[in-house]
């Protein structure tokens, strides 16, 4: 039996031009003989009800083969304690109903990080399945995972469901009497959790994505997490992608010599080379066209980035931090997004709630914070001189 998460790329493959383009479930059904198969998706309903037909349809010369799609919901794709529940449950009352137990296959390709490493986990301990994984290159091919997982099932089970804060404090995360972070002031839960997973991934140069609506603090969030970290000595470059034109955004982005364009009269240094050994904010990354995002996934991946009118390609070392008010995983399935783009980006995703959301706690927190911050510039305009 196959199981697997159903991920975008399988969304679209009804509407692709391109036959050969079936999408990582299809491909493994077509490609490998299976008695039965087990989806699981947290997408629109109708467009799982289209895919399902169209699915049907493409693998009807296996008219045995037994297909089963169970929609589940979850409020985040990279939510690992929800991913576990959802599929052991889904997977636990499916097998009640066989007769004989199968010999199950976990799909690794469709979905999330966060839904692969779960199969690798169950795989591994709960279910002792086959991993596999696919692309258009490779085709289909078994995943090999080279180390096994000596913990008992029950308490993967325990440690993924425990509340974050015993995981924040089990792994030397925050204490109670931390307020601050860079010029964000909290006391609330919420807000602990947040800066407790901002604060560890501070010292690391992976790449962050923070949503939330406008006016949540993103950039505060950004810069905080620049002061935490070792760049923290160079510059913190802020980017508003919703403010460049559509037909300067490579130029903005990664600059442009002398010439290369009607107006192009000096040579241009772009916002990667200004925050090079740095931090580059890109505020509001969701308003890229996708023409830019192809060049940024590029420059994101390789490291390197070239002028506009320039025949040569300069290596750049800089951290990228990015923001939205939008859901990207929204966008993605609305194919207004590049999904590459998102998994590169989404390293460590970070929402920062809106103050309606807050405890209390926090709005007392925020109201003293403004209160010293008035009183001590009254006191300085006080000052002679």
């Amino acid at each position: 039996m196959l199981v697997s998460w159903l991920g975008h790329a399988d969304i679209r493959a009804p509407d692709s031009e391109d036959r050969g383009d079936v999408g990582p479930v299809a491909q493994a059904i077509l490609t490998r003989q299976y008695d039965s198969v087990l989806l699981l998706a947290d997408q629109e309903r109708g467009a799982l009800r289209k895919y399902e037909a169209w699915l049907r349809t493409v693998s009807a010369h296996k008219p045995r083969l037994r297909l089963k799609l169970v929609h589940v919901e979850l409020t985040s794709p990279t939510n690992f304690g929800e991913i576990y529940s959802a599929v052991t449950r889904t997977l636990d009352s499916h097998l009640q109903e066989l007769a004989q137990q199968p010999e199950l296959t976990f799909h690794l390709s469709p979905g999330t990080p966060a839904m692969a490493a779960i199969w690798v986990i169950l795989g591994k301990t709960r279910y002792r399945a086959e991993l596999i994984q696919s692309s258009r290159q490779k085709g289909v091919e078994t995943a090999s995972v080279p180390f096994d997982i000596t913990l008992s099932p029950e308490f993967v089970t325990d440690v993924l469901r425990m509340p974050d804060t015993q995981l924040q404090r089990l792994s030397g995360g925050i204490t109670d009497e931390s307020s601050r972070f860079g010029d964000i002031i909290y006391r609330g839960v919420a807000m602990r959790r947040l800066v407790g997973r901002a604060k560890k991934a501070a010292p690391r140069s992976v790449p962050v994505l923070i949503e939330g609506e406008s006016g949540t603090g993103k950039e505060l969030l950004a810069r905080a997490i620049h002061k935490a970290s070792t760049r923290s000595a160079k510059a913190f470059h802020v980017v508003n992608c919703g403010a460049i034109p559509s037909e300067l955004v490579e130029s903005e982005l990664f600059g442009h010599i002398k010439g290369a364009f009607t107006g192009a009269v000096r040579d241009q240094v772009g916002h990667f080379e200004a925050a090079h050994e740095g931090t580059l904010f890109l505020d509001e990354i969701g308003e890229l066209p996708l023409h830019a995002q192809v060049k940024l996934l590029r420059a994101l991946q390789e490291g390197e980035v070239r002028r506009v009118g320039d025949n040569k390609t300069l290596k750049v070392d800089t951290r990228i931090i990015a923001a939205t008010n939008r859901d990207l995983t929204a966008e993605v399935a609305a194919g207004r997004f590049r999904e590459d783009l998102f998994y590169r980006l989404a390293v460590l995703v970070l929402k920062v709630p809106a103050l309606r959301e807050r405890d209390p706690d926090d709005l007392g927190a925020i109201i003293d914070g403004l209160l010293e911050r008035i009183n001590s510039q009254s006191e300085r305009a006080k000052e002679p001189g």
